[in-house]
């Protein structure tokens, strides 16, 4: 059905639920403490320098952590791994400590958290950020990376978990 006029909320999120998305958990520490957030709204803006983007709720007041730190780790999650990231949807409301205490984490080269046994790991310094509506577009400069064991990814699509 094809929709010209009035795009709300609700419709809106109705269309993108059948948006696929691979699962990821963002985290940062320093100064502002530490944070971290399941997000699907992430992509590669560039190889060259090795850039990527993460969409962020900039109305919760605790995401301001990540420009404050000025770094921030990309974790892009495994199947066996949805109740981490369940954990990081604060859904549950677990507090920090207990969210990060779902995972085994190290870190690389900017002191953000890294998830071992994640898919792949962008280590990043936060380059830029775009504000608009209701998110935060924060643009990272990949310093460090790892590439985890080839598993099936966590997907999020018709608001659910699925498994490629």
């Amino acid at each position: 059905m094809l929709k010209k006029n009035d795009i709300g909320p609700q419709a809106y999120r109705d269309a993108m639920s059948h948006f696929a998305g691979q699962v990821h958990v963002v985290t940062t520490d320093g100064p502002a403490g530490r944070r971290g957030a399941t997000v699907i709204a992430a992509c590669s803006v560039s190889d060259t320098p090795p850039t990527i983007l993460v969409c962020l709720n900039r109305e919760n007041p605790k995401n301001e952590a990540f420009v404050t730190n000025g770094r921030f780790a990309l974790n892009t999650l495994a199947s066996r791994q949805e109740p981490l990231s369940i954990g990081f949807s604060g859904i549950t409301g677990l507090p920090v400590e207990e969210r990060f205490a779902l995972g085994e984490w190290d870190v690389i080269s900017t002191g953000a958290p890294t998830l071992k046994g994640a898919l792949a790991v962008f280590d990043c310094e936060l380059i830029d950020t775009k504000d608009l509506a209701t998110h935060r577009v924060l643009f990272g400069k990949v310093t460090g990376l790892r590439i985890g064991d080839n598993l099936r990814p966590l997907i999020y699509h018709d608001r659910a978990y699925h498994v490629l």
